[in-house]
């Protein structure tokens, strides 16, 4: 992964100094995004209680001293049952085929389950790549069931990765963590950055991410849209900025910025619940996205969004590519 890198912005730098990229990999709301934003200190990944929220790979940058870890937030694995969920699993086999380390997140709270045997059954594709197991939101369950599910994460380890030269006993390290606490987060940071290779730093220090200022716009549009909504609704919400420009003749003190946004659905009563009764839903949507965008773009912003069937996107490749996947 080499399209980020800006060495000649370093003419001189550390011979110790690393840098490098680490993917989290995971079932749907394992807490990738959440520690993704916790290591990186800002908000660069949409989080939310619904599966799959993730659907762009998020780079956020954590720039310590001595390293720099670039994270590539993914979608969660899965078995797919739509075209869609294929593309989104390509993508993430893609991606790791390209970081130096990968961080394979799987909630406490929850048994592991036959989602994390074939997500480890998937890792054994990507060789050669030190795999660390962080045991995600500890902070849900009492400390007395936490070494159970260690001791579970670590027959997982052993069972699927086990005879990889890089883990030859399974997980290269296993980490309880909790990103909403804080609780081992600097640890995860450590262990990660200990494992990249030696390298000046990729991007300039104070970059958080290189994600396109439209692409984050339209996540967070998502991340609205996506509250408080029916568990079938969430993989049928896509969101497009169509236009996004400084508005013309504003002073230099008092800039805004225009921001035109299409809410994609499959179906009409799917158009129905996110406008809602006399559009009080859309409007929330607005509202509740606006502050992200503003905190974003560090302009005020004037939005303006719709609210479109394109009738099994997920399913049709032409309706797929217009969207971005």
């Amino acid at each position: 992964m080499s399209d980020g890198v800006l060495i000649d912005e370093f003419p001189e730098h550390d011979e110790n100094y690393r840098a490098g990229f680490a993917s989290f990999v995971g079932r749907p709301n394992a807490g990738k995004s959440t520690l993704t934003n916790s290591l990186v200190g800002e908000k660069v990944a949409i989080t939310s209680s619904k599966p799959q929220t993730t659907r762009h790979t998020i780079r956020g940058i954590v720039t310590r001293e001595g390293a720099q870890l670039v994270l590539v937030d993914t979608p969660g694995l899965h078995r797919p049952r739509t075209l869609l969920g294929s593309r989104l699993n390509d993508l993430v086999v893609d991606t790791l085929s390209e970081v130096d380390v990968v961080g394979f997140c799987i909630p406490a709270d929850e048994k592991v389950g036959p989602g994390d045997r074939f997500i480890a059954s998937q890792l054994t594709k990507v060789s050669h790549k030190p795999v660390v197991a962080l045991v995600t939101k500890v902070d849900k369950i009492p400390k007395s069931r936490l070494p159970e599910q260690l001791i579970a994460v670590d027959q997982l380890g052993r069972e699927h990765l086990a005879g990889e030269k890089e883990q030859a006993d399974g997980f290269a390290a296993i980490i309880p963590v909790s990103a909403v606490d804080g609780i081992q987060v600097d640890t995860v940071a450590d262990q990660l950055t200990g494992m990249l290779p030696a390298s000046p730093p990729l991007y300039p220090t104070g970059e958080l991410t290189d994600e396109p200022e439209a692409v984050m716009v339209a996540e967070l549009i998502r991340e609205a849209a996506l509250e408080d909504v029916r568990d079938e609704l969430p993989h049928s919400i896509a969101v497009v900025v169509d236009e996004m420009a400084p508005r013309e003749g504003r002073p230099e003190d008092r800039p805004l910025v225009d921001v035109h946004a299409t809410i994609h659905v499959e179906r009409d009563s799917q158009k129905a619940i996110i406008i809602g009764k006399g559009g009080s839903r859309l409007r929330q949507i607005g509202s509740q996205s606006r502050e992200g965008i503003v905190r974003l773009l560090g302009t005020p912003i004037y939005l303006d969004l719709h609210v479109k069937v394109t009738k099994e996107w997920q399913r049709d490749a032409k309706k797929l590519n217009r969207l971005g996947f």
